[in-house]
């Protein structure tokens, strides 16, 4: 099954390399989506592709190996849309 999901992670995570961190999880699992930072500091990441592996790399948002330092991960689940690659913004 296909899912999509909206992450918005807050914490010390902006000029960290968090955004290539999450795209080489996104990328190895096969998933498509973005990473971007936003204007209040967090940064949004959108994940798509099957279900299994995006809540893997959600799971992985926040753990050991997550550059900076995270203190919250909202995430909301959205329609899929498809797409062709992970990118950084």
């Amino acid at each position: 099954m296909t899912r999509r999901a909206v992450a918005r992670v807050s914490g010390d995570v902006q000029g960290v390399g968090y955004r290539w961190f999450v795209r080489g999880l996104a990328q190895a699992a096969g998933l498509t989506g973005r990473a971007r930072n936003l204007p209040d500091g967090r940064v949004e990441v959108v994940l798509e592709g099957d279900d299994d592996a995006v809540a893997g790399v959600l799971a992985a948002l926040d753990g050991p190996r997550a550059p900076g330092s995270v203190t919250a991960v909202d995430v909301r689940d959205e329609t899929a849309r498809g797409g062709s690659a992970f990118t950084t913004e």
